[in-house]
């Protein structure tokens, strides 16, 4: 109970500013994406390792966008990645640009590396950056929609939360409890009302800043060693004076990210503690918040309706609290449905895992990868 009550005084705050958020971004009507096409602002990074799979989904979405040019910046792929965009550069509708980077510098990551690199290698009149993944498939305006929305507000830097894919019935019991971990922590995409400039939120599958901006950070340098290097970079930006947008971009932009459920635990599971852009105080108090709400409210129940402890007014008080906080969790299952393209029984049997994925959190929390999308890191 001492843990719990402040949580879900905690929780419920950051829930009850989620009706005021910021509306999901939509395309822009014909004229307006046409007219951003003739005006192109964006040069588009697309940093890849053994991506063939993925990346010709991705491409395929970025084909008709308001962009000045696509660099795909390759680590050195053994799958046929570089060869497969040298064979579309002549005839894509948008200058494309294969970019080699170097070896991996000490103290850098792969990705932070790829995206440093391809901004040095920018067109310098671009007025935009636009990082993209691989395993996103952008839907159509994307680009025009997301900078209209970036002037309009005066974002220096802002991202999209996606819309997800998710297949096999493992991922789609799992995936949600871990997305539900962000939303118990940071509120709902969109809320600046939760957001100070060591709170900032951000998604590096599509992420947007300011070239002026990531000149004047030095690139991706502020984030070289981190593994969350969106929620590093935005964070630090912010703290330097940037405006930092998260929005909801659903309905431009849907992501493939993992394959199993194996893969998403391993994979997404290690980055979404933050730590490595957070402090340890910050990671402490986030990890015990998401114990009280998220990890101990089912098992409690549970054991509380099992054991049948003698009546008393702080078993009551436990008992109705966790009936309390079990409600919210399956009420947000119905909020996160729009975030997914298509949902299955496991889908709404995710609060289970939940259990699990405060436990992830933790896992993550008190280790760091050794090794990451094909690299290994010592």
């Amino acid at each position: 109970m001492l843990l719990q009550v402040p949580s879900t005084l905690v929780l419920l705050k950051r829930l009850s500013t989620g009706r005021d958020r910021t509306a999901p971004l939509l395309p822009l009507a014909n004229s307006d994406e046409t007219l951003a096409k003739q005006n192109p602002q964006v040069s588009i990074v697309i940093p890849t390792l053994n991506e063939i799979d993925r990346l010709p989904t991705c491409l395929e979405g970025l084909r008709d966008q308001a962009a000045k040019e696509i660099i795909v910046v390759d680590s050195r792929s053994q799958d046929g990645t570089p060869e497969y965009v040298q064979k579309l550069q002549q005839d894509f509708p948008i200058p494309l640009k294969l970019v080699t980077d170097d070896p991996l510098p000490e103290g850098w990551v792969g990705r932070p590396w790829a995206l440093h690199n391809g901004f040095l290698q920018s067109d310098p009149t671009s007025t935009w950056v636009l990082g993209i993944d691989a395993d996103t498939l952008p839907q159509q305006g994307l680009v025009a929609s997301l900078v209209s929305q970036a002037t309009a507000n005066e974002f220096d830097i802002v991202s999209l939360s996606p819309k997800f894919i998710l297949k096999t019935a493992g991922e789609q019991w799992l995936q949600p409890a871990l997305l539900i971990t962000l939303i118990f922590r940071f509120g709902a995409t969109g809320d600046r009302t939760q957001f100070t400039e060591d709170r900032v939120m951000a998604n590096g599958q599509c992420f947007l800043s300011r070239r002026a901006k990531l000149v004047e950070l030095n690139g991706y340098e502020l984030a070289k060693s981190s593994f969350c290097d969106d929620v590093t970079l935005a964070r630090a930006a912010a703290q330097r004076g940037a405006k930092v947008g998260f929005l909801d971009g659903a309905a431009l932009m849907q992501v493939r990210m993992y394959t199993s459920m194996g893969e998403t635990w391993r994979e997404w599971g290690r980055s979404l503690d933050l730590k490595d852009a957070s402090t340890p105080n910050q990671t402490l108090a986030d990890c015990l918040l998401l114990t009280a709400v998220q990890g101990l409210p089912l098992p409690l129940l549970i054991s509380l309706l099992i054991w049948q402890p003698t009546a008393s007014l702080p078993t009551s008080i436990l008992f109705w609290l966790n009936v309390f906080l079990v409600s919210i969790r399956c009420l947000l299952t119905f909020g996160i449905r729009s975030s997914y393209t298509e949902v299955g029984f496991w889908f709404w049997l995710s609060p289970l895992a939940d259990p699990l994925a405060a436990i992830r959190i933790w896992i993550s929390a008190l280790t760091r990868p050794k090794s990451w999308r094909g690299r290994n890191y010592t």
